[in-house]
C-alpha cells in the first residue's frame, strides 16, 4: 500500500475544514457511509453544508431498519436538497437465507446472525467500496474497547481501503452540541436511550448503567458483538 499521500493531509481540529482538505488532496475515489446514527448526521452536516461534491455519500438499507430511520433519511434528504447512494442486499441471497432458516433465526445462533450481517451489511459494503481509496466513517473511540485502538486514519486489511474516523475523539455531549447548535436532524429513537441503532430486531434501548453496545445484539456474548463492517 502506498501512503505517501498522507503526508499532505493536513488534520485540525476543525471537522468541516479536514473534510474539504481531504476531499481537495485525494484526487481517487472517496466515500462516507452513513446509517443515520448521531455521529453520522454530523458527517453528513459537514459535508452537505458545505457541498463537498467529491465525497459520495451512500448508505446500506438492510430491509429490517426501524420506521424512525426511514423518516429521518427523508428529513435529512429533504433539509440539505442532496441524494445518498443506497446498496440494497442481493435478492437471491435474501430470499434463500429466510427460506432455510426463517425471518428471525439470528436469536438462535451467532453463525445465523452474523451470516445475516454478512448478507445484509458486508456484501453490500464490499460493493459501495469498490474503487475507494479513503472510506469516511463516524466511529469514535468511546463507542467501544475495541474501538478505543483506532487511529484518525489507518489502513482496512480487509476491505483495502484507507478508514478516516474524523470524530474517533469527540465524546458523545460534543456530538450532541453540535447536533444543537447547528439543528440538524437526528433520530428520534436517541431521545429512548436507543445509543447504537440498527437493524430493528437486533437493536433495543439501553438501560442505566449500561455501555454503548449493550443495545446491540444483547442476547450475546460481549465479545462477539461486532457485524462485520468494522473489524
Amino acid at each position: 500500500m502506498d501512503d505517501t499521500f498522507l503526508k499532505n493531509i493536513v488534520i485540525s481540529n476543525n471537522l468541516k475544514e479536514n473534510l474539504i482538505s481531504i476531499a481537495e488532496t485525494i484526487d481517487e475515489k472517496i466515500v462516507f457511509s452513513t446509517s443515520f446514527g448521531i455521529e453520522d448526521q454530523v458527517i453528513l452536516h459537514a459535508i452537505f453544508s458545505q457541498k463537498i461534491k467529491n465525497i459520495e455519500v451512500f448508505t446500506l438499507d438492510t430491509g429490517r431498519l426501524f420506521p424512525e430511520t426511514y423518516q429521518l433519511w427523508d428529513k435529512t434528504l429533504l433539509q440539505y436538497n442532496a441524494s445518498i447512494k443506497t446498496y440494497y442486499p442481493k435478492t437471491n441471497q435474501i430470499e434463500e437465507y429466510v427460506q432455510n432458516n426463517g425471518i428471525n433465526p439470528f436469536y438462535a445462533s451467532v453463525n445465523l446472525r452474523k451470516e445475516c450481517c454478512n448478507i445484509r451489511k458486508v456484501e453490500p459494503l464490499k460493493r459501495a467500496l469498490l474503487g475507494a481509496k479513503i472510506w469516511i466513517t463516524g466511529l469514535r473511540a468511546e463507542q467501544s474497547d475495541n474501538r478505543n485502538s483506532l487511529n484518525i486514519i489507518e489502513w482496512d486489511e480487509h476491505f483495502q481501503v484507507y478508514k478516516y474516523n474524523p470524530l474517533l475523539h469527540w465524546t458523545t455531549n460534543d456530538v450532541k452540541k453540535y447536533i444543537n447548535k447547528n439543528g440538524i436532524p437526528y433520530n428520534t429513537l436517541h431521545d429512548k436511550n436507543f445509543v447504537s441503532i440498527g437493524c430493528a430486531p437486533c437493536t433495543r434501548a439501553i438501560k442505566e448503567g449500561e455501555n454503548f453496545r449493550d443495545g446491540r445484539w444483547w442476547w450475546e456474548d460481549q465479545s462477539k458483538k461486532e457485524c462485520g463492517l468494522h473489524k
